[in-house]
């Protein structure tokens, strides 16, 4: 295989596990509050700028994550109270709440335009040489990225799985009015699933912080990615999301050999369409 394919496979991966994070947060909100979240991609760069703010006043960079996926998890939260919990109180339809992630993730961008500037900022890291891999050059900071997005995906696999919330996450999920009855408190379950989208969307975007420069548009430029991994994976299922976000990273980043880096949107937008025409429930089953 050509050198050039196997650099672009490996950008692939880096870039498919950061898509893969904040692609899971947003199939949990669609599969358990029934919402499309534009916003989300602008969670994920909030997630990357409270990253970079408290890097700046000297924190390392592992705790400067930490601290923002608290911070993104509280904005998230605050959306929750003010927004979507009067919106499912009023059984707003989709198209209104679809308006209105718009209109919040408007709020979000120009709010980080307005407080940290529109100009491309990095992180304050060490320069790092990159490894050179049978003459592959691998950015150490991919590496770190990749390992990170493994560990993140294998906690919430046990979560998902082993744990009391986990379980009702998966039952709010099947059946909300089912789950009601079976006595699940699905008031606690929707704020679990802002805190568990909030933390992987933070993490994708300090990550994605990690590997580019954090811009005010970074998460608005991944919102259709993420999107598209999300309906090839299967709506509301964070496994197929995974596969399908790493399929959708490398298949954009080597569509640039031939294509150029300015289609790499529209390829994602070709693989969603043709998933729609061909296998519109995604590759996956859509469930939790």
């Amino acid at each position: 295989m050509d050198t050039q394919i196997i650099q672009l496979v490996v950008n692939g991966i880096a870039v498919g596990s950061i898509i893969a994070l904040a692609a899971v947060g947003l199939t949990l909100t669609y599969g358990i509050l029934r919402l499309s979240n534009f916003a989300h991609g602008d969670f994920l760069t909030l997630g990357a700028y409270l990253t970079l703010f408290v890097n700046t006043l000297g924190l390392n960079i592992w705790l400067s994550m930490v601290l923002a996926a608290v911070g993104t998890v509280l904005a998230m939260i605050l959306s929750e109270k003010l927004l979507w919990s009067k919106m499912r109180s009023i059984r707003a339809n989709s198209t209104t709440l679809i308006i209105i992630s718009i209109g919040l993730a408007l709020f979000l961008r120009n709010g980080i335009v307005l407080i940290w500037g529109g100009k491309n900022q990095n992180y304050d890291l060490p320069i790092i040489p990159a490894l050179d891999i049978f003459g592959v050059r691998v950015p150490q900071n991919q590496i770190l990225v990749l390992a990170l997005a493994v560990v993140a995906i294998l906690a919430l696999h046990y979560l998902l799985q082993n744990t009391k919330i986990g379980k009702a996450m998966r039952a709010v999920a099947d059946d909300l009015d089912l789950a009601k009855v079976s006595g699940i408190d699905v008031d606690k379950v929707v704020l679990w699933t802002w805190v568990i989208a909030g933390t992987l969307t933070s993490l994708g975007g300090s990550m994605y912080g990690l590997i580019t420069a954090v811009r005010p548009n970074m998460g608005w430029f991944l919102i259709l990615p993420l999107f598209a991994s999300v309906i090839l994976g299967g709506i509301g299922n964070p496994y197929g999301a995974i596969a399908a976000a790493f399929i959708i990273g490398i298949v954009q980043e080597v569509s640039t050999a031939w294509l150029g880096s300015q289609y790499k949107q529209g390829i994602a937008l070709l693989i969603m369409i043709v998933v729609l025409l061909i296998r519109p429930k995604g590759l996956f089953k859509g469930t939790i």
